[in-house]
């Protein structure tokens, strides 16, 4: 793990709230997930629209939704960079990732963000596997199962000891998406998994808060093809990191944005 100096943490209700959410078809869901965020505590909601078929970009507008669109489908992750982008451009010093197909309960973003507001954790992840059964939501058993087994495999990796890795409802303070290089992450599925490697190797602080999880027509869900590709992904993954480690193959997608600032500023005359 690299070695870093430990990020300043906003400081509770003085910080601002940016609720980003990467919109692909969500026309059905958008406006449900919207209507229950709890308003008096975000400051600021942004939807990026990547390439939609669908009617979302006419719901996000009649919202009043901070609005941006991809000329085209260009993937979940090349979704997240532009989410983040935006985000931060807007001064924003926690950044919670809401997926718009309401798949995630949207009231309980005050959890998400509390550990953050409380300066004990940089990163939060909404987990659906810390308290109750996600097959009781809906959750198919053959994802239950693949979930199990790579988030042992990340823990053993990252060296922690989280519940899942798999979600989707996720809150960043600014410094922590700062310090990593999102940009070089994937443009697709795997960029949730890479961003967390990155925040585990500049040292930042990761806290996981139980939310439950729903499973319906509606809301959007990977294949099993998907799944396996997206599993298959996160073993490499996981094993460029260790390379990485090693110092057989150091690669910058895993080193601190600010520890490299750092190192340039020292050797400017």
């Amino acid at each position: 793990m690299e070695n870093s100096v430990r990020l300043p943490v906003p400081v509770g209700s003085e910080a601002k709230v940016v609720v980003v959410m990467p919109a692909y078809n969500a026309a059905k869901t958008l406006r449900m997930t919207y209507t229950e965020l709890p308003h008096d505590v975000v400051d600021l909601v942004i939807v990026v629209d990547d390439g939609s078929k669908d009617e979302t970009i006419r719901i996000a507008r009649e919202l009043g939704l901070e609005l941006f669109v991809h000329n085209r489908n260009y993937g979940y992750g090349a979704n997240q960079k532009t989410c983040y982008r935006e985000a931060l451009r807007a001064g924003a010093d926690i950044i919670v990732m809401v997926h718009p197909d309401y798949q995630y309960d949207p009231t309980l973003l005050p959890q998400i963000i509390k550990p953050i507001q409380d300066g004990t954790a940089d990163v939060v992840l909404g987990s659906r596997l810390l308290n109750g059964d996600p097959m009781s939501g809906g959750m198919p058993w053959w994802k239950y199962i693949s979930n199990r087994f790579l988030t042992g495999a990340e823990n053993k990796v990252f060296g922690l000891n989280l519940a899942e890795y798999h979600t989707g409802y996720r809150a960043y303070t600014r410094e922590a998406l700062e310090s990593v290089n999102v940009e070089m992450n994937s443009d697709n599925f795997i960029f949730d998994q890479e961003i967390m490697a990155q925040f585990v190797e500049v040292g930042s602080r990761v806290a996981e808060v139980p939310v439950p999880t729903r499973y319906f027509p509606q809301a959007s869900s990977a294949s099993f093809i998907q799944s396996s590709i997206y599993g298959l992904s996160i073993l490499w993954l996981l094993f460029r990191l260790l390379i990485h480690r090693a110092g057989l193959m150091r690669q910058k997608q895993f080193i601190s944005l600010q520890r490299r600032y750092s190192r340039a500023a020292a050797t400017t005359p």
